[in-house]
């Protein structure tokens, strides 16, 4: 059942009836605008392309036309451009796109034996999945899936491993993908179908030539923010607009830009919020994160002490969803270090709120995947929503959540058929339900994350005492005005 057919917890007035007010419908009608700035722009909406342009412009344009003060601050981006791309096997050559953060090979390659790592739950993962002298000197080829490219590229790295191919897990070429960190060995991705190609060639010798260079480009986020509410403890909350270049984005990310950009419609421009709300939507998440970690080291130690806390809305609606919380006290030890104070409170929020909706939610890491990560790098507490990428749904997860076991969250991830097709609509409002109810609350009060009450009792104290003195005055003043007697004369 939609959470907005289901009975609403208690809590702030606001947070109610913003609940209430973003529907299916209303978000229903951005992911469809999205679709239709795609359709028109070559089937995509990424970073410098007239399709980004026009989203953002249309986010911006929604954002006036509500009231709100809005900005579209550029930040820089790098651009890699592929100066040889390809894995050859005798006489079979395939495109294999260096990763971002990935060195190059040395001009014609690097030559060494294929090497195909199991494809169990987590290939490459682990590093027993690369038995001594297994790919010293070779070239490992790991299915995607499990945990990051940078663990599998450090393990194979660490094996021996002279070069990484990354094969997807779901249909499409594997580009816009980043090992975050500067790795070891050069690490491409080739496609489903020329990964299940190379998984059949183990031992032949091959030769990967990766070689770019990097180009800075411009392009610019979006953000908005309540013209009510204290400056000094904002709430923030931000969604990616971009999408990759092989398709529209309508699940990545155009779920969780709609039901931002819903939620900051119907929340207006000049609610009656004790914290101020400022909304974002960032550019060139795809390529590493870009717009939203330039957006964080452009303020300044004490412009993000204004920020109370930042909420993270990354993929919501995936066809075959999960229901994940972002673990902020890393309970399920999933992360490896909880996230800043106030994160543990954030997925309780959350938690809380799809409970009450009969939402059965599991913690999902900060593996630094999505816009969160410069925020919680700089000690903001941090939390959002995820419905699952290119993971595998489990068999319990299944029975919990409904849909299909042994199949991805989202098989169109990062692909073409990434449309308005490929969402769960059902997911996307109950998801969209928790990103309003929270959203609003916070608005009202951040007490349990930072220690600062509601604006809202403060006022009310101040404004009584106020009143009272003000009544005191006209009283002392009557007091002692002298008294007029009408035709009397000095």
């Amino acid at each position: 059942m939609p959470a907005t057919a289901a009975q609403l917890p208690d809590g702030p007035a606001l947070a109610k009836n913003l609940t209430k007010k973003v529907t299916a419908n209303g978000i229903n009608r951005q992911l469809i605008a999205l679709q239709r700035i795609a359709d028109r722009n070559g089937g995509t909406r990424a970073v410098g392309t007239p399709g980004y342009e026009q989203s953002v412009d249309y986010v911006a344009g929604k954002l006036r036309g509500a009231g709100f003060d809005v900005a579209t601050p550029e930040f820089t981006y790098p651009v890699q451009v592929n100066d040889a791309n390809s894995a050859t096997v005798g006489q079979r050559v395939v495109d294999a796109f260096p990763l971002e953060e990935s060195p190059q090979t040395p001009v014609g390659g690097v030559t060494g034996a294929l090497v195909a790592i199991p494809q169990d739950a987590t290939p490459g993962c682990e590093a027993s999945d690369f038995a001594a002298g297994q790919v010293t000197g070779k070239i490992a080829v790991i299915r995607r899936g499990g945990c990051t490219f940078e663990v599998k590229s450090a393990n194979a790295a660490a094996a021996g491993a002279v070069a990484v191919l990354i094969a997807n897990n779901v249909d499409g070429p594997l580009t816009g993908v980043t090992l975050t960190n500067p790795g070891k060995v050069p690490t491409g991705g080739v496609s489903k179908a020329d990964g299940d190609l190379l998984f059949t060639l183990g031992g032949q010798v091959a030769t990967v030539d990766m070689r770019f260079h990097v180009v800075d480009k411009t392009a610019r986020n979006v953000v908005a923010q309540t013209k009510t509410g204290r400056k000094d403890n904002v709430v923030m909350a931000g969604a990616h607009l971009d999408s990759v270049p092989e398709g529209p984005g309508i699940n990545d990310n155009g779920t969780g830009s709609g039901a931002l950009l819903e939620t900051a419609l119907q929340l207006g421009a000049s609610p009656k919020v004790g914290n101020a709300v400022r909304f974002a939507w960032w550019g060139a998440e795809e390529l590493g994160l870009v717009g939203s970690t330039e957006y964080v080291r452009s303020l300044s130690f004490e412009q993000q002490l204004d920020i109370a806390l930042y909420l993270n809305f990354d993929m919501i609606g995936s066809p075959n969803a999960a229901y994940f919380v972002y673990d902020g006290d890393n309970s399920d030890g999933e992360s490896g270090a909880a996230g800043p104070y106030g994160s543990a409170q954030i997925e309780a929020a959350f938690s809380g709120f799809l409970a009450s909706q009969g939402v059965q939610t599991e913690g999902t890491a900060f593996d630094g995947r999505s816009d969160y990560g410069e925020f919680i790098a700089q000690g903001i507490p941090a939390g959002g929503l995820f419905t699952g990428a290119e993971g595998v749904k489990t068999d319990a997860q299944a029975q919990k959540w409904g849909g299909q076991a042994g199949k991805a969250y989202d098989p169109c991830y990062h692909s073409a058929c990434d449309t308005l097709g490929n969402v769960d609509r059902v997911a996307l409002d109950r998801n969209a339900d928790a990103l309003a109810w929270v959203v609003a609350s916070y608005g009202i009060s951040t007490e349990d994350i930072n220690g600062v009450p509601p604006k809202t009792a403060k006022d009310k104290k101040a404004k009584a005492a106020k009143r009272a003195a003000a009544i005191d005055a006209q009283s002392r003043k009557a007091a002692v005005a002298p008294t007029t007697v009408p035709g009397a004369s000095l």
